[in-house]
C-alpha cells in the first residue's frame, strides 16, 4: 500500500515562495499521476496541479505562471514550487497519487495528510 507524506508548508509573506514535497513509500506499486490539491477553510478541495509519469502537467488557472509541479519517478516524489504567493493561496495542501498496486484490480487513489500553507504579512 502507498503512503504519501507531504512536507514544506509554512508561513510566508505575500510575494514569497515555498516548495512542497510529497514522497510516496511502500512496495509493489506504480504511480501514474501525482497531484496537488488544496482546501481553504469553508471551501471545497480544489485541484492545484497534476503531473503524469511522463511529465505532462495540468494547472488550475489561478496558479498558472506562479506554481510549477515536477516529479522524480526514481524517488516516487512530487514537488510543487510556489512563487509569488498570494493570501488567497493559503490553504491545506494535499498530495494525491493514482496508480496500480500488485494484487489489486483497478486504479488506486491515495491522499497525504496535508501540509498547511499560510500567506500573510
Amino acid at each position: 500500500q502507498v503512503q504519501l507524506v507531504e512536507s514544506g508548508g509554512g508561513l510566508v509573506q505575500p510575494g514569497g515562495s515555498l516548495r512542497l514535497s510529497c514522497a510516496a513509500s511502500g512496495s509493489g506499486f506504480t504511480i501514474y499521476e501525482m497531484g496537488w490539491y488544496r482546501q481553504a477553510p469553508g471551501k471545497q478541495r480544489e485541484l492545484v496541479a497534476t503531473i503524469t509519469r511522463s511529465g505532462s502537467t495540468n494547472y488550475a488557472d489561478s496558479v498558472k505562471g506562479r506554481f510549477t509541479i515536477s516529479r522524480d519517478n526514481a524517488k516516487n516524489t512530487a514537488y510543487l514550487q510556489m512563487n509569488s504567493l498570494k493570501p488567497e493561496d493559503a490553504a491545506v495542501y494535499y498530495c494525491n497519487s493514482q496508480g496500480t498496486e500488485v494484487g489489486v484490480v483497478g486504479v488506486i487513489f491515495h491522499w497525504g495528510q496535508g501540509t498547511q500553507v499560510n500567506v500573510s504579512s
